[in-house]
C-alpha cells in the first residue's frame, strides 16, 4: 500500500488551563512527548475563549484561575458540550474535588502533577467515550427480570435505554449523558436490583484500581439521578448502590 494511501490517526488534543506559567509549560511539554496536540491557556477566560475557538478531546483545568475560576469555566463548558474535563486542584481538599465534580468534571488529580499518573487519567479519560457493546443477555435484565435481548432497549419505569445506539431517554424525551454518567448508568442496568459497591464502580466505569477516590462515584450519582429521576438510583447505606427495576 502507497504512503498515500495510509491513513495517520489525528493526534489527541488536550485544553491545558493553568495560571502557573512554569506548570503549564511542563504540563504541555510532557503531553506532547506523549503524542498528545495541546493548546494552552493562562486564565479562566482565555481558557473559554480557546475552547470555543477549538475542537478539543479533552480538557485540564486548573481549580484556581484569575478572571473566572476552573468551577465556573467548567459549568460554562457543560453548557456547551460533553467533552472530557479533569480538574487539577492545589491541595486535593474535599471542598475543591466535590465543587469541581459536581460543576460536571469527570475526574481530577491533585498538583504536584505526577506525569504518570496525569497520562494515565487521560487515557483513561478518552477510553471512556469508547463505548463496550451491550451487555451480555445472560447477565442484564430489564425491569421485568427478562434477559435482555440485543437490540431491544431495557426499560427501568419512565426511564429507557437503546443499548445500540446508546441514548437515553425519560418519558420518552432524550437525556443527555456525559461518557461518564452514561457509563454509570450502564453499570446499573446490567445489575438492575443489585447492590454496586463504590470500590467496584470505581474499577468498572472510572477504570481505577483501589487507590481511587470514592467522592467521584457519589457525585456522579447526584448529578446522574437529577437527569434520570432521584428515585430511580437508591442508596444503600453502608453499602452502595442499586438501580430500582420498576
Amino acid at each position: 500500500m502507497s504512503a498515500s494511501h495510509l491513513q495517520v490517526p489525528a493526534p489527541v488534543r488536550v485544553l491545558v488551563v493553568e495560571d502557573d506559567a512554569v506548570i503549564r509549560r511542563a504540563v504541555q511539554l510532557a503531553l506532547e512527548r506523549y503524542g498528545y496536540e495541546v493548546t494552552v491557556a493562562g486564565d479562566g477566560l482565555d481558557g473559554l475563549e480557546a475552547f470555543r475557538a477549538g475542537r478539543h478531546d479533552l480538557l485540564i483545568l486548573d481549580v484556581m484561575l484569575p478572571g473566572l475560576d476552573g468551577i465556573g469555566l467548567c459549568r460554562r463548558i457543560r453548557e456547551e458540550s460533553l467533552v472530557p474535563v479533569l480538574m487539577m486542584s492545589a491541595r486535593g481538599d474535599a471542598l475543591d474535588v466535590v465543587s469541581g465534580l459536581e460543576a460536571g468534571a469527570d475526574d481530577y488529580v491533585v498538583k504536584p502533577v505526577d506525569i504518570g499518573i496525569l497520562v494515565a487519567r487521560i487515557r483513561t479519560l478518552l477510553r471512556r467515550g469508547t463505548f463496550r457493546p451491550a451487555p451480555d443477555p445472560a447477565q442484564a435484565a430489564g425491569a421485568d427480570g427478562a434477559a435482555a435481548v440485543p437490540g431491544r432497549p431495557l426499560v427501568f419505569g419512565d426511564l429507557t435505554i437503546d443499548l445500540l445506539g446508546l441514548e437515553v431517554y425519560r418519558d420518552g424525551r432524550p437525556v443527555l449523558l456525559s461518557p461518564t454518567e452514561l457509563r454509570l448508568l450502564l453499570a446499573f442496568a446490567e445489575n438492575p436490583g443489585r447492590v454496586l459497591d463504590r470500590r467496584r464502580l470505581l474499577h468498572d466505569v472510572w477504570d481505577y484500581g483501589w487507590e481511587g477516590d470514592t467522592r467521584v462515584v457519589d457525585v456522579c450519582v447526584v448529578r446522574l439521578r437529577k437527569k434520570i429521576g432521584a428515585d430511580r438510583i437508591e442508596t444503600v447505606r453502608g453499602f452502595g448502590y442499586k438501580l430500582l427495576r420498576t
